[in-house]
């Protein structure tokens, strides 16, 4: 039998993660569907550079510590 690593101890130590990545993530969908500051592209890009990175970077980082635990 493989050893999955989504057993019930990883899933409870890698919960703690999953609050920030749905926080970004409902700002991000937010900010893509309402834009508070329109007609300035540098800012829409950068709205989204500071939601989407963090968020990209924490899934990743999660998905690396489930594998670890």
């Amino acid at each position: 039998m493989p050893h999955s690593i989504w057993n019930r101890e990883t899933l409870l130590d890698i919960t703690v993660n999953l609050v920030p990545l749905f926080i970004l993530l409902f700002f991000t969908v937010m900010y893509a569907v309402w834009t508070p500051w329109t007609g300035e592209p540098l800012i829409y890009a950068m709205m989204h550079v500071l939601t989407v990175f963090p968020l990209l970077l924490l899934a990743l980082l999660t998905y690396i510590a489930a594998q670890y635990l």
